[in-house]
């Protein structure tokens, strides 16, 4: 973990959770949730059955770090590029901390995170790796930003 200097404080990860499309199973996002706020992290849950719009609208009006969809419904290969495509025609692609959690093929894996999904965490991941995961993705963006000269 980095120091900070004396006197300065890192802003809380805020963190977007969603299920998109028809799945309606949503214990484990809930779990994961539960992980991501107790390790301190600022969480929105949008709920069952979202559409990708629903979801880029809701994470660019929560200003969060990053969003996590939760996927069981073999949707992933057309819900996360319209995320993508979505996040990138509002000009927050690089801001923002796309993440996959669900059931997918290890060949679909390797094409989102060639996308640009930052993390596919599958339905055994533990909430401590899960965790560590966003702390370790959203660091590395926020130090992009910095350096680039946004947020």
């Amino acid at each position: 973990m980095e120091s900070l200097p004396v006197g300065s404080q890192s802003p809380p990860i805020r963190v977007l959770v969603a299920k998109a499309g028809l799945d309606g199973h949503d214990r484990g996002v809930k779990i994961v949730a539960r992980a991501l706020r107790d390790a301190g992290m600022e969480v929105i849950y949008t709920g069952l059955h979202r559409t990708p719009a629903q979801i880029v609208d809701a994470a660019v009006q929560e200003d969060v770090d990053a969003v996590g969809i939760s996927l069981l419904s073999g949707a992933h290969m057309t819900v996360f590029p319209e995320v993508i495509r979505l996040l990138t025609e509002l000009g927050v692609a690089q801001d923002i901390c796309l993440i996959g959690g669900g059931v997918m093929p290890d060949k679909d894996v390797d094409t989102l995170t060639a996308m640009g999904v930052a993390a596919i965490l599958g339905q055994d991941t533990p909430p401590d790796v899960i965790v560590e995961t966003v702390r370790r993705l959203v660091a590395e963006r926020r130090r992009a930003a910095s350096a680039a000269g946004r947020k």
